[in-house]
């Protein structure tokens, strides 16, 4: 659940096709995901050369790995609706625990979590995850509306609090699997529901803040946070706190905010698994098991800013991100997050259907 880079785009560009060898791991994995030194340590240690290579969206992954023979030996997508459809399909292959000695590092809670969509945990390991929510500019805000709920779903979905900040800008997720749960939660329904009239509902109230919402977008809201184009936005986790960095280096400094809603968050996980057709799975599992190291893991999160699911790694961490409830909530918050399924294909295409009416306007 990764943002867009044209880190990502540029490494597409230069990076060499994948390669089949016993002395090597291929790893399809998202730009600045896993820290640097600790694949040069896990080459090091193992002599198994790490072909790395990225890319910056899951439709990109999905169509590789679904072509087949991508020649990739570890890939990471998020864990809904893309890895449960991978699953599926049959693309994966299942884990031999026994050669993985580094699970019982993993965070039970982040394994249940992921055992929604992979039941036993069979074909993936949590890798990164967060939440999504409102990320918004204090300042402007405040100017606005001083009272208002920054900390809840009416920030996005209430029109009475949207239309406030329409001068100075409004984006939302463009993506139906984030926002029509959230419309749902919204509104005291089911977020996982699959139900038609459910569904009409949440894109109803979607709707009615169209007028207020300068763009969809899933990437772009990340800069136009940081540079003051806007002023409130619907994202992730990690992405907010991107912008929130940036625009604090920036010259006309800003404060950048995230708020996770009140009323609940989706739970997004990213997730490495094995494809079926690896080259190299041997040396797949021995990469899964780095990965799940609690030195790998917490060098990863203090590079990203995600929370990950490795529990032996939170001792790790530094103070301001282990115990930052925005990063990793306590247990009152995390107890009302959702995940969600990515139900049958009829389903989708109706729940497509909703959203493109939604940001068409029809």
């Amino acid at each position: 659940m990764r943002l867009l880079r044209l880190a990502s785009l540029l490494a597409l560009a230069v990076a060499p096709l994948p390669v089949s060898a016993q002395g090597s791991v291929n790893v399809y994995n998202w730009s600045d995901y896993i820290a640097e030194d600790q694949l040069k340590a896990f080459e090091k240690d193992t002599g198994i050369k790490v072909n790395y290579t990225t890319y910056d969206s899951n439709e990109i992954l999905d169509a590789k790995l679904k072509t087949g023979k991508s020649g990739y030996d570890v890939v990471v997508p998020t864990a809904s609706p893309f890895f449960v459809r991978q699953l599926a399909a049959g693309i994966y292959q299942p884990l031999d625990k026994a050669k993985l000695k580094n699970w019982s590092n993993l965070d039970p809670e982040i394994l249940a979590a992921l055992a929604k969509y992979d039941p036993g945990n069979a074909h993936g390991v949590p890798w990164m995850w967060g939440t999504t929510g409102i990320g918004y500019n204090v300042a402007e805000i405040r100017k606005r509306l001083p009272d208002a709920p920054v900390d809840s779903l009416r920030m996005i979905f209430d029109p009475a609090v949207v239309s406030k900040f329409k001068d100075c800008g409004v984006m939302l997720l463009d993506s139906a699997t984030d926002v029509l749960p959230a419309a749902l939660k919204y509104l005291g329904l089911d977020p996982d529901s699959k139900k038609p009239e459910d569904l009409a509902k949440a894109a109803d109230v979607v709707k009615a803040v169209r007028p207020f919402v300068r763009k969809f977008h899933s990437s772009e809201y990340i800069n136009a946070l940081a540079g003051g184009n806007i002023c409130l936005a619907f994202g992730f986790s990690g992405d907010v706190f991107q912008a929130r960095d940036r625009a604090a280096k920036a010259k006309d400094k800003r404060e950048i905010a995230y708020a996770i809603p009140k009323e609940g968050s989706l739970l997004w996980i990213d997730v490495a698994a094995v494809p079926k057709d690896a080259p190299n799975p041997a040396n797949a599992l021995r990469f899964l098991d780095f990965l799940m190291e609690a030195k790998v893991a917490a060098a990863s999160s203090e590079l990203t800013g995600y929370a990950n699911g490795n529990k032996a790694a939170l001792a790790l961490l530094p103070k301001d991100i282990s115990s930052n409830p925005l990063i990793y909530p306590p247990a009152d918050v995390r107890a009302n997050f959702y995940t969600i399924t990515a139900g049958t294909p009829e389903q989708t295409r109706e729940r497509t259907r909703l959203w493109t009416a939604v940001k068409t306007g029809r």
